[in-house]
């Protein structure tokens, strides 16, 4: 489904000459044929959903960081450009989550998986991960339950 809506997208916003959409677009999905490529060497037909929506999250979180650095340098042409980019590849994740929902997903993966320590930190990210791709951010989600693990 996600693959059919990025070409939809990329025909579409050609036709609209929309500039911005289209390398958007075209920037993840060269980012899923990479994914793609990698599967096949592991033995798939292609990358998973969840594979493609974190690898969409992480293009968020580095342009995100490159607006930080744009806006520092006093490029506000560059960080705009970022933005808009960003606002292309939210349109196709799925509904990120609020701090609500994300502190109760924390809380039900720790609960599940029966965690109690730090070390058991690496199993709840994987379970989130898995559970809730491209509905949340993991950089938030960590400090959050690197808090709830040490009794903070």
């Amino acid at each position: 489904m996600l693959r059919e809506d990025l070409q939809k997208a990329l025909k579409e916003s050609m036709i609209n000459k929309d500039t911005t959409t289209v390398s958007a677009v075209r920037l993840i999905i060269a980012g899923l044929k990479e994914k793609d490529v990698d599967a096949k060497g592991k033995g798939q037909k292609e990358a998973s959903d969840t594979e493609l929506l974190s690898m969409m999250q992480n293009m968020i979180k580095q342009r995100k960081d490159s607006i930080k650095m744009y806006v520092e340098a006093n490029r506000q042409d560059l960080a705009d450009k970022e933005q808009s980019e960003i606002n292309v590849i939210e349109r196709f994740l799925p509904k990120q989550m609020n701090a609500t929902e994300v502190e109760a997903a924390i809380k039900s993966a720790i609960e599940t998986l029966g965690a109690s320590s730090m070390k058991d930190m690496g199993k709840v990210m994987a379970s989130l991960r898995e559970q809730y791709a491209g509905q949340m951010d993991f950089g938030a989600a960590s400090g959050t339950i690197k808090n709830i693990l040490s009794g903070k």
